[in-house]
Parts: structure tokens; sequence; C-alpha cells
């Protein structure tokens, strides 16, 4: 079980009434910033500590894995620095009877801070530039103590990894953003009416971009099928994320079945330039056993061209669901 800790003061109301977490993918400056990697580390089934206004009015449960999503709408003008595609959770919220101040009870608290990602300063004021960070144990435990019986049953609920099972997220927003980019390009008066269609094509893995990849590969990575037809030409860098000319890119894409490609564009796996396997920790081991992934053994898939590897760079630094360094 993982717990972690939500400073929310700007958008509570948004996110607790939307049933989610959404942050940027990184400072204005294009910096990392560790508390917006912590998204990529929540896994359905850990208990989520939401702060607002120096309170814990809920406690959530992940009900999904960090995936890409626009800036919500209903952000208005908060945080305009902010990017415009970031992290998102979704998570089921449970408002609390007994709401706790942690500032009351900084005895208790204080001498579990750790030394470094603390959520609160010693005084129980917040941090500023904290978004998400996780809870030692202890900490957690003790803050579930404090709640009281309502926080206990949530946590011990979910303890369980055969009763989180495997849950996936909505997608709708995610397909959204991907419609609204389909329309940019069919209203876009610089482009062509067969380019647009080869461009849209595409984005499913179709046409123009799936012969260009068929010049690099033949066979699936992972699965080794190598009937076309049950192959899908999946994106390195994703069609969502790519201009137009990397959207077509050959190099910009791997022959892969549908299932391993539905992995690889959620970030549950990856590839190092040298054709090593990468499984993302937060995965659930046996459902990718079940849909082909040799979970158990050192698996390397051959290399990759020098192209393919630029891309690569950037699926396991802005999309695979890693720990942070």
């Amino acid at each position: 079980m993982r717990y972690w800790w939500v400073n929310q003061n700007q958008t509570y109301d948004q996110e607790f009434s939307g049933g989610y977490m959404w942050s940027p993918k990184r400072n204005k400056n294009g910096a990392r910033n560790t508390f917006y990697d912590s998204m990529r580390e929540v896994a359905p089934g850990n208990i989520i500590f939401s702060f607002n206004n120096t309170y814990i009015p809920s406690i959530g449960v992940a009900q999904s894995n960090c995936y890409e999503c626009p800036k919500p709408a209903e952000f208005g003008s908060t945080g305009l620095n902010w990017e415009r595609i970031g992290w998102k959770v979704d998570v089921k919220y449970q408002p609390l009877m007994n709401v706790i101040r942690p500032r009351d009870h900084m005895a208790i608290i204080g001498p579990l801070l750790p030394n470094q990602y603390a959520p609160l300063q010693q005084n129980g004021n917040g941090l500023q530039g904290v978004y998400l960070t996780e809870l030692n144990t202890a900490l957690a435990e003790a803050i579930v103590t404090l709640i009281g019986q309502e926080a206990k049953v949530l946590a011990q609920g979910n303890k369980s990894d055969d009763i989180r099972g495997y849950i996936t997220s909505d997608t709708n927003s995610f397909l959204e953003w991907e419609e609204h980019l389909r329309r940019q390009i069919e209203v876009d008066e610089t482009i062509s009416a067969t380019e647009k269609q080869t461009l849209i094509f595409s984005r499913i893995g179709q046409g123009k971009f799936k012969d260009n990849v068929k010049r690099i590969e033949s066979v699936c990575r992972i699965t080794k099928v190598d009937k076309i037809e049950h192959l899908r030409a999946s994106h390195l860098k994703p069609w969502r994320d790519s201009d137009n000319e990397e959207r077509l890119n050959g190099e910009n894409g791997l022959l892969l079945t549908p299932t391993i490609d539905h992995l690889f564009d959620r970030g549950f796996i990856s590839f190092e330039n040298n054709g090593d396997l990468l499984i993302s920790p937060v995965s659930h081991k046996q459902s990718l056993e079940k849909m082909g992934v040799p979970v158990g053994e050192k698996v390397n898939v051959g290399g990759f061209t020098e192209g393919q590897k630029t891309f690569l760079d950037f699926h396991r630094e802005d999309i695979f669901l890693q720990k942070r360094i």
C-alpha cells in the first residue's frame, strides 16, 4: 500500500467534484518537478490525503494510473503559467466527517515528517511548490489514527492488490483531446486534402505512416507476431504530442499487436535504446503477463535506429510511468 499527500489549495473544488488529480508535467521553465513526477508513480488502490486551506477534508482512492490529459477547462484562470498538457489520475474521494487540521497535531506529525519531500513544514504550514508527495507508512498511519474510524475503514479496505485488481481510467478526456487535434488538421488551410487524410489515418496507425514503419519494422517486438493484418503502427512519440512531420516519420514507430500497443501508449512498458524491455513499477504484472509481456525475465527486443532512439528518449521521459530519480 502506498499513501500520498496532495496539496489542492488552488484546485480542490474542481478536482474533488470532478474525481481526479491533475498536474502539469514540468515547471514553466521546462525543468522536471519531483512533485509532478510523483503522479507517474500512483497506482489504482493507493490512498490519497487531500490538503486544502490547512485542513484534510477528504481522502481519495486512486482509480487509475497516471495518463496524459489537457488542463481541465474548469480550472479557468487558475495556473495561467501551467502547461496545456499534463498528468491526470482518476480518484474516488470520500468527504470526511472528522476533518482535522494537521497544524493542531504537530506533536504527533512533526517527528514523522521526512527530511526530503515533506508535505508540511515543522510548524504545520503547507509548503509552496509541493503538489503530490508520498507519505511514509508511519506518517500515514498517524494521520489515519487522528481522523479516526472512517479513515481506518477506507485504508484497510484497500490494502490488498487482489481487492484493487487492475483498474483502468476513463479515457474520454484523452480521446477528446485527440479529436480536438484532428479537427485542427481538418481546418488547416495550409494542408492539402490528401495530406489531411494521411495525417488523420496516421493517428490510428494506418496509411502512409504504417507503410513508412514497415520499411524499418517487420514483427511485433514483444510477441513476434509478423502477420501485418494483426499489427498496428504505434508511435514512439505519441501522435498527440508529435508535429505533422513526426506523425508520418517511420522512425517514430513500431509494429505492435493491439494489446502491446495499448501498454506502450499508456506508459506501462518502454524500451532502453539498447533494446532492453522496461516494465513500469506501477503496472499490474499479472495483467501484463496475460497480455503477452514476459514479466519475470530480462528481455531484449533488438536494436533501434538512431532516429528511433531519439523518439524513445521522449517516450521514457514523458510517457513511461517510472519512479522519480
